[in-house]
């Protein structure tokens, strides 16, 4: 078998997964809100986020809305013996809830 550098396919594959990721979500028009922005407390739990429609929820209205289907590219997961609100994992970490910037 000839010798091939295993990372830089490796790399190269991961970044053919990152561009096809954005293009999706760039493509994704379902009418669904985006968070744009979070709001942490001083242990740097997120307490709130904001849409890009300029809407500001708190933690709970975020998740029964996640819930129903209203925001866009997160998740509602079920541990420590709650729902917890997370970015949907599509290899952006600069998307992430934890990366967006506070208001």
């Amino acid at each position: 078998m000839s010798s091939k550098n295993f990372e830089e396919i490796y790399e190269q594959y991961k970044q053919q997964g990152t561009e096809n990721s954005i293009l999706e979500n760039r493509n994704q028009d379902d009418g669904k809100e985006e968070i744009i922005a979070v709001r942490k407390n001083e242990d740097g739990d997120i307490i709130a986020i904001k849409t890009k429609q300029g809407r500001e929820l708190d933690y709970v209205t975020a998740l029964e809305e996640a819930k129903a289907g209203k925001l866009a590219h997160v998740d509602v997961f079920h541990k420590y013996g709650r729902d917890i609100l997370r970015s949907e994992p599509d290899g952006i970490k600069e998307n992430n809830l934890d990366e967006l910037p506070q208001f």
